[in-house]
């Protein structure tokens, strides 16, 4: 790609893997507090409302680092498969097996292990509610099936081409957005749609030189405020205009959820940690950060089972609370795993 220069120091994608991680286990926790039935515009929604807009850049930046870390290297096949691949689904199976054995031990039903039942407990709510997450390890098993493929491409394309790409995708996803199609043309686009576009992005960004951009970490720190911004005015007035909860602008591939994804991934890119206290919790979530992804939900189920940050306490201090409680757990006892002689395979 012309005119980037690839860096060496990837501390930094440590940085934004650990505040994605963060992120996304905030946001699971906001998500009690803003039920459909939520009555608009009191204090506990708004601060929801808040805390939810603030991280919905979680997904597409896990997404990003993947790209960036990636798209750009090239493997044999056979060695990226087995060190890539199986590195994701080893531990996604035998999740699949913990939420599926706990949901049995739930529900007191019948002990069914069959293959269908697996596979079906790994891609649909059950009655703990505590598997949706899992969505987003069948998403990325396909992203990484597919990168060989379009690394290739990546690698020998020219920035300009990079770029022609990215604008497609960008416009497809506009357009297969519900508040758009219905005023546009049904373009079929839809093979520029899709998480493969903020791989690409990712890869781009991360390669890209922004230094010679004046005040670039006040300017991408903006951008990112300003889809915050967006994120939580725009429901807001959606949701108003509705006369009930509406999350359109929630959605991954929605305009303003791109904006803060991108401003956030060019605004940590531009700084460096030099705390030793930081780097260190830094190293260590970084390290537990895949577990904590796949745990967290179980951790989280029973932190609201012992009535830990009920929607009826304060949003403002529960939601911080209980993400930092379930956080918590969460990278001990997937540290704790880890120490097993198979502990690695696990998360």
């Amino acid at each position: 790609m012309d005119n980037t220069n690839p860096h060496e120091n990837t501390s930094w994608l440590d940085n934004l893997r650990v505040l994605a991680t963060i992120s996304v286990v905030l946001l699971h926790v906001a998500a009690a507090y803003l039920p459909p039935n939520v009555k608009i515009n009191n204090s506990q929604w708004w601060t929801a409302n808040v805390y939810d807009s603030l991280v919905r850049f979680s997904v597409p930046v896990f997404v990003m680092i993947t790209g960036a870390l990636l798209l750009n290297k090239e493997y044999p096949l056979g060695i990226y498969l087995k060190k890539r691949v199986t590195r994701i689904l080893f531990p996604f199976l035998f999740w699949i097996l913990i939420y599926y054995i706990h949901a049995i031990i739930v529900s007191k039903s019948g002990f069914d292990l069959s293959f269908q039942g697996i596979a079906k407990i790994g891609s649909s709510k059950i009655i703990t509610n505590t598997t949706y997450h899992f969505w987003y390890i069948s998403m990325i098993i396909g992203i990484y099936l597919f990168i060989p493929i379009i690394a290739k491409w990546a690698r020998k394309a020219t920035e300009k081409e990079i770029l022609y790409f990215l604008l497609l995708w960008l416009v497809a996803t506009i357009l297969s957005n519900r508040m758009f199609s219905k005023f546009t043309a049904d373009f079929d686009l839809q093979y520029f749609s899709g998480f493969i576009g903020y791989v690409v992005l990712g890869s781009y960004l991360s390669l890209k030189d922004f230094k010679n951009i004046k005040h670039i970490r006040l300017i991408s720190f903006g951008i990112f405020c300003l889809g915050v911004l967006l994120t939580i005015f725009g429901t807001f007035y959606l949701s108003q205009r509705a006369v009930h909860f509406r999350a359109d602008l929630y959605a991954y591939f929605a305009p303003n959820v791109i904006i803060a994804a991108v401003g956030l991934f060019v605004f940590v890119k531009q700084i460096n940690i030099t705390s030793r206290p930081i780097i260190a919790i830094r190293k260590f979530l970084n390290q537990q950060s895949f577990g904590i992804y796949f745990i967290h939900i179980l951790v989280l189920y029973y932190c609201y089972k012992v009535n830990l940050g009920l929607p009826e306490l304060n949003a403002g201090i529960s939601i911080p609370l209980v993400t930092l409680l379930c956080l918590s757990i969460s990278a001990t006892i997937i540290y704790l795993l880890r120490k097993l002689k198979l502990g690695k395979l696990i998360g």
